[in-house]
Formats: C-alpha cells, structure tokens, sequence
C-alpha cells in the first residue's frame, strides 16, 4: 500500500512524542574514526542474518537512504508522522561541554522554520566511544560535569525553547536526560537547569530523565518525571537456545518482543509521575553483528496493541497537560527500531500507529457517552 502524507491527522488528547536519531549525514568526526562518508546507513547495509527467521539487513523504502543535511528529507519526515498521529519529535542532543555532535539537522530546523513540526530534545550525555560501533571502549568524545557546564548547556538550549514549535508541558519546555545516573551530582544540575532558565527570563524547563535500571525515584534527583524506554527494564522471555544459527560466531541474545510488551502492560506502576514509552523493536546487529540484542515476533499488529494500552493507561493516570507517551523511535535504523517504512512491512508501522490513536479516541468518546448511573 502506498504511503499517504496528506491523510488529515488524527485527534487525540494523548500526544505521540518519537525519538529521532541525527545520525544520518556524514560528519568530520565519523569520516575520522569510522571511514570518510560514514553514516548510520554503513552499518545498516552491512547486516546480516544470524539465524534462521532473523530477517536482515533492514532496507529502507519510501524515504531510501537519505541525507539528513536535505530540507527535503526533513519535510517528507515530518509528513509523514503527522499523517500518522505522531505529534512531535525528540531529538538526541549530542553536547559535550560546549562541543555539539551531529547537529546540523536539528540546527537548520530550527534557523529555516521548517518543518512546522513540534519538537524537544533529550541530552545524549553518554561519553563517545568506539562501543557505539561495536568496537572497543576507546574514549573519542569525554563528558564532564560542572555547575559551569551545566549553565551553558541550558544557553545553548535558549534558541530552542524560545522556537514556537518547541514541546512544553504545563508551559514549560520539555528536556529530557538521557542517563541521570551519570550526572556526579543529580540534584545540583535539575537546580542549575531551572536557576539558568529562570535567570534568561524562559520558564523553568519539565525535566524529565529516562529511566535505567536501578535509579531511584526521579524526584530523589529533581526531575519531575520519568521516560519509560523499552527495551531497558524490561522483563522478557529468552529465546536464545531455541534458534537455529546461520552464523556460527553469534553469542548474542534473542528476546520475545510479544512478552516485553505483556510485562510493559501489566507492569506495577511507579508513585512518581511517568511518561509510558513502547519500541517498535529492537535488532542491533548492524552495530554488533556478532553479539547483538534480537527480539523477535516484533510486528506492526503487536506494536499496535502495546501502544493502544499505552494510550489507555497515560488517560486514565495522567492529568490532561501531561498525557505523553514516547515511542522508541523514529528512525533508530541501526538498532531496528524504526517507524519509517522499510522492506518488510511498508508502512504498517506507521498505520499501526494511526489506528492506535483512532482505537483510543473511539474508546475515550464511547465512555463519554454511555449512559450514567
């Protein structure tokens, strides 16, 4: 079926934010340490099945192979996710002391005015090191902490917040950390955060931390909420003894996607305030070919049912300003995990997405009309 971009997008007072990977252009500091020309997609095309029913490598479609530094591939991007219900994008922030990474994408949203899609950003706070490639733990890119660092980071976010297509909530611009428990001393950089905001004259930002296992409550650390983010802290049913190899030299693992999204569902949820997060799947062998994380089962139908339960429950527990669930992700190629239409499966998991909302507002306008005792 083919992709349609002006479908009118669906109404739903819950709001579908993506994460969204800059990686897709080449840069200076990957033609250095990956080969000149390096993008994700090197590592996309270069997978391969390690066992039988492991389907590999994943191939693009509608969009193809694109350049993210195209104006063009922007537009058809954010097209194609409001078609289908997405309200915004998450964008990763590579900032590192004052140094930025993979920038250019979201800079030239921000300066040209388009697209004229809601967007947010989540500090990537990670050290760069060849691990992410599936190499070693050489150290490319340090991050350190300070008070003076943390003050700047929110300097720079300054243009961004003050964009009229930036995510608030309550108000308040929306930042994400992507690993709190790496900040030295959490609750110093939440009040630097809010204290060099307020003093720009912005409102103090929603801070919001993506959970990793063993963190405490996010507001132990100052931030006023969780990101749920599968597949971290998820339990799963392993299926790594029943495959059949074709590689001989995998040692990785092979997960049910079917069981994440059933503990996902019934999972005891937490005092604090949490925004509930559902992938699209989960395959990082084009990262680690060898050793890689494989959930299978993952498929548009199964998705579909996580995220409608997603949806129900953000309803029902969260107040109406604060109704966000985050999806794992966008355009996560390397990791397979990715709504952008591909080979297997076309656009099914963007119509996934769409009849997901659709199920949501006809359950929410059924319940507004039934009759009352």
């Amino acid at each position: 079926m083919p992709l349609t971009h002006d479908l009118k997008p669906p109404v739903s007072d819950v709001k579908l934010i993506a994460f969204y990977l800059p990686q897709f252009h080449p840069i200076a500091e990957n033609d250095a340490w990956w080969g000149e020309g390096f993008t994700e997609w090197a590592s996309v095309r270069r997978a391969k099945p390690n066992f039988v029913g492991h389907h590999q490598p994943h191939v693009p479609t509608d969009l193809g192979y694109y350049d993210l530094r195209d104006a063009r591939t922007r537009e058809a991007q954010a097209a194609l996710a409001r078609a289908h219900g997405i309200h915004g994008f998450c964008y990763y922030y590579y900032w590192f002391n004052g140094r930025r990474l993979l920038e250019r994408p979201l800079d030239e949203v921000v300066v040209s005015g388009e697209p004229d899609f809601p967007f947010c950003i989540c500090w990537a706070n990670e050290n760069w090191t060849r691990r992410w490639d599936g190499g070693n733990d050489e150290l490319l890119v340090a991050q350190t902490y300070s008070a003076e660092n943390e003050e700047r980071l929110i300097a720079d976010l300054l243009p961004l917040f003050r964009d009229a297509r930036y995510i608030r909530v309550r108000g308040r611009p929306l930042v994400l950390v992507y690993r709190a428990n790496l900040l030295p001393e959490p609750r110093r950089a939440t009040d630097t955060f809010r204290r060099a905001a307020l003093a720009a004259g912005e409102a103090e930002p929603y801070l919001a931390m993506v959970l990793q296992p063993g963190m405490p409550s996010p507001t132990d650390w100052g931030f006023d909420a969780g990101v749920e983010f599968p597949p971290h802290s998820s339990e799963v049913n392993v299926l790594t003894d029943n495959i059949e190899k074709l590689n001989p030299d995998f040692v990785g693992d092979v997960w049910d996607y079917v069981s994440a999204a059933q503990y996902a569902i019934a999972r005891p949820l937490p005092a604090f305030p949490l925004f509930r997060g559902v992938m699209v799947g989960w395959d990082n062998t084009p990262r680690l070919q060898n050793n890689g994380h494989v959930f299978v089962n993952a498929h548009p139908e199964n998705y579909r049912r996580w995220l409608v339960a997603m949806i129900a429950q953000t309803r029902q527990m969260r107040p109406a300003e604060e109704r966000i669930v985050f999806i794992n992700a966008w355009n996560e190629w390397g990791e397979g995990c990715y709504l952008e239409p591909d080979a297997q499966f076309g656009s099914g998991y963007l119509q996934a997405t769409r009849a997901a909302l659709a199920a949501g507002s006809a359950a929410q306008q059924h319940a507004a009309a039934a009759p009352r005792p």
